[in-house]
């Protein structure tokens, strides 16, 4: 120890500094301050980040049904194919087939049916 006549009484500035070293510990540095500000900023980007993706995969869907539906529009728009057409003259001559045939053969089914006779009850 000291001395002197006040070397035995402690320094009040000592406990001050260790309050200080104390206060210190508790209050972040500043990268800890910046650390945190940045894991912040990224949680807060990466909810935003959850959202987008949805909403762009919300967006492409919709694409997807608008471009689907102007295909069918499309096909039905395009005039027909060689094939098309061909089945078509093919099933148009059978028609004209089965017509000329029941126009011959009216003239025999064109007799008069006779009703038969009524019933009686007795």
């Amino acid at each position: 120890m000291g001395t002197g006549r006040f070397s035995a009484v402690p320094k009040k500035e000592e406990p001050k500094k260790a309050e200080a070293k104390k206060d210190a510990k508790k209050q972040p540095s500043r990268g800890d301050a910046v650390r945190a500000a940045a894991a912040q900023a990224i949680e807060a980007t990466a909810g935003q980040a959850g959202v987008t993706r949805e909403r762009a995969q919300q967006l492409a869907d919709d694409l997807v049904h608008a471009a689907n539906r102007f295909r069918e529009t499309l096909e039905e728009l395009r005039p027909a194919g060689t094939d098309e057409l061909r089945t078509l003259r093919e099933r148009v001559a059978a028609l004209e087939e089965r017509v000329a045939k029941l126009e011959t053969a009216k003239p025999a089914s064109a007799r008069r049916r006779t009703t038969p006779a009524k019933r009686t009850t007795t």
